[in-house]
């Protein structure tokens, strides 16, 4: 079989495994390119160039240099006071749409959005406006922010480095900005003119917001000695708790009591269901003889002595346990935390706990041994939602540091004194010089995955151009965009990527686009520059799914939002990107250069 039509087919098996994500990425792309090597069409030198690939060291070492910066209190103490006080209707997001872009453009946009989310929801509680109202915003705000440079993000730098894999210039820092600031302009204006009108007004999640009385249900076990066995709930003292509410009472007999009065009688092997808000259940810690049902790794106990804390987080797309319930897969275990409640879509889920089955998305409540932040903090698994815990910032004597570093990588690549490897470098060096990070704290920081996959990528993209697989893709788009000019095959080229980014997530949508762009632009005898930068933003501009984009997942659940939600409000922002996209490209970026 001609190694063009294999590599078609490894490459589309790879589509529909990333699509229905049976496997993590990184195995997915690993098994692709075994499989690819093992038919003949890459040898391994090809298979593992990406490693070596500056544009790929680039990724690693600017997740050092920004991630670092996240430690520095200034970033909070600043985030935490742009709200103010006031509502102002559409205008409140100007509030954080400003920062949130211009961190966005020189840092990873995942933890800016990790810690705008609480401050969002703190503002919105004291307003008594809905967050659902802001979090989308927020992470398109956060998308906006990462187009307008180089470093801005990681698929920026992918395309750059396959740029400069097939021997043509990489992307400067702000070569990019020339078409993405009208985008940012557009999208800015159509969020606060446009959007605002259309994101739901979720009601029930402004009460959850205020005193998130319905939010999360908890199961405790009564034990058969304790003390309150015996006793009404209100001789209890189960009456009276401030935001928390008892529920239901589960009996061995298999009876459920619904409501609960204040005199029925607590009963030794009674399940007691709780509803309430994350901050009170440690109130639950001065009744003795109650353990959370579902896990016997932990208790109430541990809160008390205080060998445990209760965590929120969103369920990232590369949770390795995706396919498995929390019980097989002995997520105590492995985490060191229970999980304890689990909101799916804005809803909590009522089933057992160990029989759930965790998906992308799912916001969870966890009951963990102490410093599960500083353990998984730096983990894709999740993405944590409890605000920033004080302690895990620098000290004030070095929290301007991680400033200066920063600024000096943007300065040194920005005016392309050195290359922006070496630049990040030496940003690198200087937090290394100043004891501010240690080298295993760099490792924890790197998102490892994204890396792997971004290196195995190349050797992909070597083989769809080597084996003439993207040149036949290429051939059947020239063939739809018979009669057009450059202008009709940049439109094709960019409803491809995007149409992959919200199937299979932006770097992934960036790989698989960019070879097939490069073809295109060669069988036109045209330059490649338009066709590398359309690329790079429609492989950005995922607004429409909540599964293309990290941060676009992080807001899913705590937003409370519906799958077409995010339908509603982000297929006209596609579509307006597009025809910006389509119509400057080639002014800034001329088809014959």
């Amino acid at each position: 079989m001609p190694g063009d039509i294999v590599t078609l087919i490894v490459v589309t098996i790879m589509f529909l495994a990333l699509v229905s994500e049976i496997f993590e990425p990184v195995l997915i792309f690993f098994i692709t390119l075994v499989v690819l090597m093992s038919f003949g069409v890459i040898d391994i030198q090809g298979a593992v160039a990406g490693f070596s690939n500056p544009g790929v060291m680039t990724i690693a070492a600017l997740f050092v240099v920004a991630g670092t910066v996240q430690k520095s209190p200034y970033m909070f103490n600043f985030s935490n006071k742009i709200f103010g006080d006031s509502y102002e209707g559409n205008k409140s997001i100007l509030k954080f749409m400003i920062p949130v872009t211009l961190f966005s453009a020189f840092m990873n946009n995942t933890p800016i959005v990790s810690l705008f989310i609480p401050l969002v929801r703190d503002w919105c509680r004291k307003i008594n406006i809905s967050p659902s109202k802001f979090l989308i915003p927020l992470s398109y705000t956060s998308i906006f922010g990462g187009m307008l440079t180089l470093i801005g993000t990681s698929t920026n730098l992918v395309v750059s480095g396959m740029m400069e894999n097939h021997g043509y210039e990489p992307l400067g820092m702000f070569q990019i900005s020339k078409v993405s600031i009208f985008l940012v302009i557009a999208g800015t204006v159509y969020l606060i003119i446009f959007g605002y009108k259309i994101l739901p007004d979720n009601k029930d999640t402004i009460n959850r917001v205020k005193n998130n009385s319905r939010e999360y249900l908890v199961q405790f076990y009564v034990e058969e000695d304790s003390p309150i066995a015996g006793k009404t709930v209100e001789q209890a003292s189960l009456r009276n708790l401030d935001g928390l509410y008892l529920v239901e009472i589960k009996r061995r007999e298999k009876k459920t009591i619904v409501p609960v009065e204040r005199d029925e009688l607590i009963r030794g092997g009674d399940i007691l269901v709780f509803t309430g808000r994350i901050d009170t259940l440690a109130q639950l810690q001065a009744i003795e003889g109650l353990k959370i049902h579902d896990t016997s790794k932990f208790d109430m106990e541990d809160l008390k002595n205080g060998t445990a804390e209760i965590i929120e987080a969103v369920i990232s797309e590369s949770f390795p346990f995706l396919h498995g319930t929390i019980k097989e897969t002995r997520f105590s275990n492995y985490y060191d935390g229970a999980v304890i409640a689990v909101i799916r879509n804005g809803e909590r889920l009522k089933i057992k706990i160990g029989d759930i089955k965790l998906q992308s998305g799912d916001t969870i409540l966890l009951l963990a041994k102490k410093g599960f932040q500083d353990r998984w903090g730096d983990a894709r698994d999740f993405y944590l939602m409890t605000s920033h815990v004080t302690e895990s910032y620098l000290i004030k004597e070095r929290a301007w540091i991680p400033l200066v570093s920063f600024g000096v990588t943007i300065v040194l690549a920005a005016f392309n004194i050195v290359p922006i490897l070496h630049a990040s470098f030496i940003g690198i060096s200087l937090l290394f010089i100043t004891k501010t990070v240690e080298p295993r704290e760099c490792l924890k920081i790197i998102d490892w995955p994204t890396i792997i996959v971004i290196a195995f990528s190349f050797g992909i993209g070597g083989a769809m151009i080597g084996s003439g697989a993207a040149s036949l893709i290429a051939v059947k788009l020239i063939d739809i965009t018979k009669g057009m000019n450059g202008y009709g095959a940049l439109a094709i080229v960019y409803i491809m990527t995007n149409i992959l980014t919200e199937l299979i997530t932006n770097n992934a949508a960036a790989i698989l686009a960019f070879p097939i762009a490069l073809e295109v632009s060669r069988s036109l005898g045209i330059s490649h520059l338009p066709f590398s930068i359309v690329v790079a933003i429609a492989a950005t501009s995922s607004f429409s799914s909540p599964y293309g984009y990290q941060t676009n997942l992080m807001v899913y659940g705590p937003g409370g939002y519906k799958y077409k939600d995010f339908i509603k409000i982000g297929l006209p922002l596609n579509i307006l990107f597009m025809i910006i996209s389509v119509i400057l490209i080639p002014i800034f970026y001329p088809f014959n250069n």
